[in-house]
């Protein structure tokens, strides 16, 4: 397990330490300036160096940097004060280090700082930021006005959300975490899953079994306006290559001939509709209850007859649901609160604006505090929140996992159905936190490889489930 804390939980410990433990502050102080030299000389072998110290315990960490790297041989060593003359940057330099602003800023830069850091992003250096680029929310991943654009980034004893949230990734570059003895207690922080991790929710199958053992999974969904047969086709598949025993499709009587055959592995269903989309039908839906898990909402369209369908499963469905796309903007139109009352566990999948209909709160402001807010809407209606974005959310309303697995080549429709379908598959044998963290995974990882196969530009979503037994198959040897 990988922690990744808020910037008050890093001072807490970093107090922690210091005041109980009796480890002197300028001990830690040498210890990360130190840790993040290492860093660099396992990268470069030499260079022009500048390293940009601000105020402070950050400045001080890049005044230890320098003296570090400044006796090996191949690097050239200069240090920028926050006082200095701007002139300096009229130097070639190959290596920038960013130690000027650290986790605690709460405003947007100005000044001389700010100047600074047009400086660094113009150039054209190799950059690492020491703990945090500057200028970027150590808690929510947003630039204060500007920040630093790193290639690397050293974070000081932990990971901090702000590296990974909204913007992070882009301004972090290659973030990693190095030890400098600061003590971390409790279990309570967020994290993120390693392979190894994950691996434990695949256990090696026994011999004697059949796909009976293995459960079966349902995803309810499609419309004529909304097609979208081979994406549900997709999850399906997806769920199957994620473990599960059968998959079936329920989907508009209308339109099963479409879908039909896309996927032979997965079997059908038919609901009645009005032929565009699903009509209630309690008689319909009744077969479907015997699943191990049920998935719904992708390409309904939005109406009644789709919440009422999702008020009859949380009525009367004891096994896990999965509620996703038009089911939750269905829910959104026409009443969330149907969620407090309900049979089965549930597992809502909204993406940004998505959360923004359910909650009713806007999407800048959900950016400002995606954690705090999913983690009260799990708690307010009793359900797991996997809130997606380039970086996602997963909280029961205690645990927080955030999935940092991925890449820009999934930013393409049909993936949330895939991540739908891998959760279902695992949700087979495990809980629903559990299904949504080893799946959000699990679609990063397999979105990662079809990306260094294919490129960021061409990868479908069937290039990704193509990807998920590879990715199952290695995940004791992937970080």
């Amino acid at each position: 397990m990988q922690r990744i804390l808020t910037a008050k939980e890093m001072r807490d410990a970093d107090a922690f330490t210091i005041d109980k433990l009796g480890i002197p502050e300028e001990e830690l102080v040498n210890r990360a300036g130190e840790a993040v030299a290492v860093e660099i000389l396992k990268r470069k072998k030499g260079g022009r160096v500048l390293i940009c110290c601000g105020k402070g315990k950050n400045g001080e960490d890049g005044k230890i940097i320098a003296k570090t790297l400044y006796p090996h041989h191949g690097f050239r060593v200069n240090v920028f004060d926050i006082d200095d003359d701007l002139s300096i940057f009229d130097n070639e330099y190959d290596i920038i280090v960013d130690s000027l602003l650290g986790t605690g800023l709460n405003r947007e830069v100005s000044g001389k700082y700010r100047d600074v850091i047009e400086k660094i992003n113009q150039s054209g250096c190799y950059v690492v930021a020491c703990d945090i680029s500057s200028g970027l929310n150590a808690d929510t991943g947003l630039p204060m006005g500007i920040a630093v654009k790193a290639n690397l980034t050293v974070a000081v004893q932990e990971f901090k959300t702000g590296h990974f949230l909204n913007d992070g990734l882009d301004y972090s570059g290659e973030v990693v975490s190095t030890d400098i003895g600061i003590s971390i207690w409790g279990d309570n922080y967020a994290y993120r899953m390693t392979g190894v991790m994950v691996k434990e929710f695949f256990p090696k199958r026994i011999r004697n079994t059949n796909k009976g053992h293995y459960g079966r999974v349902c995803i309810i969904g499609g419309s004529k306006p909304y097609p979208g047969a081979p994406l549900l086709s997709e999850s399906g598949y997806a769920a199957l290559k994620a473990g599960t025993g059968y998959a079936k499709l329920a989907v508009p009587n209308s339109m099963y001939s479409i879908y039909a055959g896309l996927r032979p592995e997965c079997t059908m269903y038919t609901l009645p509709d009005n032929g565009e989309s699903i009509l209630f039908s309690e008689d319909a839906i009744a077969p479907l209850l015997n699943n191990t898990a049920i998935a719904i909402g992708m390409g309904m369209g939005v109406s009644e007859e789709v919440y009422n369908t999702i008020v009859y499963l949380l009525k009367n469905y004891e096994g896990k649901l999965i509620i996703d796309a038009d089911g939750l903007n269905s829910l959104a139109k026409y009443g969330v609160d149907v969620l407090k009352n309900k049979k089965c566990k549930v597992l809502i999948t909204p993406h940004i604006k998505e959360f923004s209909r359910l909650s009713g709160i806007l999407v800048e402001d959900i950016k400002k505090d995606s954690i705090n807010l999913a983690k009260k809407f799990a708690n307010d209606y009793d359900v797991v929140v996997c809130l997606k974005n380039a970086v996602s959310i997963i909280t029961d309303g205690v645990k927080v996992c955030i999935n940092t697995r991925g890449t820009p080549a999934m930013a393409k429709g049909g993936n949330g159905d895939v991540l739908t379908g891998i959760i279902l598959g695992i949700a087979s044998k495990q809980n629903l936190f559990d299904s949504a963290t080893a799946g959000s995974y699990v679609l990063g990882r397999a979105g990662q490889w079809a990306s260094r196969e294919l490129g960021e530009y061409s990868v479908t979503s069937s290039d990704i489930c193509d990807q998920i037994g590879k990715v199952i198959l290695r995940l004791e040897t992937t970080f």
